[in-house]
């Protein structure tokens, strides 16, 4: 994978899915290559967007809005772009994310009921043309998916999206499904209810394929 140019490669599902298992799986084998990545995710992946991070995972007793949650999602967002994700494409980095702005569709779209065209205007405002080369959704039933997710918990250690009913992660599952079947080539649906080494050997074939097409 020599002369490999940076590639934006996003991870995309619902909780228990495996996302943060995959992109260690992903980094690795790029290693491997001789390309160092940046792992990062979103909310969060720098110390200002951290800090939103925390006021939309946290439990309180004050209710924050969908709107609210959008607009801390995007807030963060242009943060984490402007000082980790663009500087490091920029500097010819691959860039790891567990998850973007399709999950902001999934969640806050088809989970909260937000409006979809509201969303591709803070899309459109805070990241311009900027869109992952790939995104590789890792897909579960969500039955499969919250019961890896009660059994990795630590008592009272789930944060806002983690408690939310069933039906909210159904929604959230066919929204991102929804999404793969109008993205083209861009959203690679990997089952990830098989086992931890066929959901890796699927998710390399992916970053394989992304590394052929950034061949210079």
């Amino acid at each position: 994978m020599n002369s490999v140019a940076a590639r934006f490669v996003t991870f995309e599902g619902i909780e228990g899915v495996g996302k943060s298992t995959q992109i260690l799986h992903a980094a690795r084998a790029l290693q491997g290559h001789g390309i160092d990545p940046i792992v990062t995710r979103e909310p969060g992946g720098t110390p200002l967007a951290e800090r939103i991070r925390a006021l939309v995972l946290e439990r309180r007793d004050e209710a924050l809005p969908p709107v609210a949650e959008l607009l801390l999602m995007f807030a963060a967002r242009a943060v984490h772009l402007a000082n980790l994700i663009e500087p490091s494409l920029r500097a010819g980095r691959w860039v790891l994310c567990d998850r973007f702005t399709d999950a902001t569709y999934a969640y806050q779209g088809a989970g909260r009921g937000l409006s979809t065209s509201d969303i591709a205007l803070l899309e459109q405002l805070v990241q311009g043309a900027r869109r992952p080369d790939l995104t590789i959704l890792l897909d579960a039933p969500v039955d499969v998916a919250l019961a890896r997710v009660k059994r990795r918990a630590a008592p009272g250690g789930l944060d806002r999206f983690e408690v939310e009913r069933r039906e909210f992660f159904e929604s959230i599952r066919s929204g991102y499904l929804a999404r793969a079947a109008t993205a083209g080539t861009r959203i690679v649906v990997i089952d990830a209810s098989q086992s931890e080494p066929e959901v890796t050997k699927a998710v390399l074939a992916a970053i394989d394929s992304a590394s052929a097409d950034s061949r210079t």
